[in-house]
């Protein structure tokens, strides 16, 4: 696994978001599998940048969803959908049918997920798969236990998780869905390249247990072990608990220049 550690937030979106630029500048019409929440704010801001500022054209470039909450209504403000149409694709300048993603509206729940894992296999496959990891080590809403080759999807959510989302709905946590459309550990390592962006002190354990730890059904994220190209890329605080750290550091720096990640 490449671990790629940068002095913060910023750095990391700044890094990630060329390794994209350079991704479409290769393949114009890469699918891009990006995630929701604050993490992989600064790589959305940074790649943006790089699209008005003329760096790299992305109008033919291609995003798809890693995850979806169940039973929102269609055009609802805070589905995953929405928040990657106002975050990712209008930024970049796309038009919605740029943009693939399950459907958490579906009558058949059940349906609408093996019809995405269906579709993605489709489309050629994801090319590039953002992530983010949670405390307890999970990816999209793979929470601990999950099976390290589970497809696309229905998971219940945890209350803590629909805790920490009631900020998105008014602070009422009666409005966040009971559970959501998720790819599954073995349908995100399909992914060509794998992009880990984990930042804070409160993440550092979970980076530790995957880089270093065991592959383990408890630590999710771990399944990126056995993926051919996985690069995780941390903040100082959330490298603070590497013992291979310094090992990290002098591996990167020693890259060539051409190669990014």
């Amino acid at each position: 696994m490449e671990v790629v550690i940068v002095p913060d937030a910023k750095a990391g979106g700044e890094l990630i978001a060329e390794a994209m630029a350079a991704l479409i500048r290769r393949k114009p019409d890469a699918l891009l599998g990006v995630a929701t929440g604050s993490t992989p704010l600064p790589i959305y801001e940074a790649l943006a940048a790089k699209v008005a500022a003329g760096a790299v054209d992305a109008s033919t470039a291609r995003i798809c969803q890693l995850d979806e909450y169940v039973g929102l209504p269609q055009g609802h403000p805070e589905s995953y959908r929405s928040v990657v149409l106002r975050e990712v694709v209008e930024p970049l300048g796309l038009t919605p049918s740029s943009f693939m993603g399950p459907d958490g509206s579906a009558a058949d729940v059940q349906a609408a997920c093996e019809a995405y894992d269906q579709a993605l296999a489709a489309s050629g496959g994801v090319d590039l798969q953002l992530l983010g990891i949670g405390t307890d080590g999970h990816i999209g809403f793979n929470e601990p236990c999950s099976s390290l080759s589970s497809r696309t999807r229905i998971k219940t959510l945890t209350n803590q998780t629909r805790v920490d989302n009631a900020r998105f709905f008014d602070n009422d946590i009666e409005q966040v869905p009971h559970h959501v459309i998720t790819q599954g550990i073995g349908t995100i390592l399909e992914a060509r390249h794998l992009v880990l962006l984990a930042t804070g002190e409160g993440k550092a354990d979970a980076v530790a247990a995957t880089v270093e730890g065991p592959l383990s059904a408890l630590v999710p994220a771990s399944a990126l072990q056995l993926h051919r190209h996985a690069t995780v890329v941390v903040d100082e605080a959330a490298a603070s608990k590497l013992k291979l750290a310094e090992y990290f550091r002098a591996t990167f720096a020693a890259k060539p220049e051409w190669q990014g990640l």
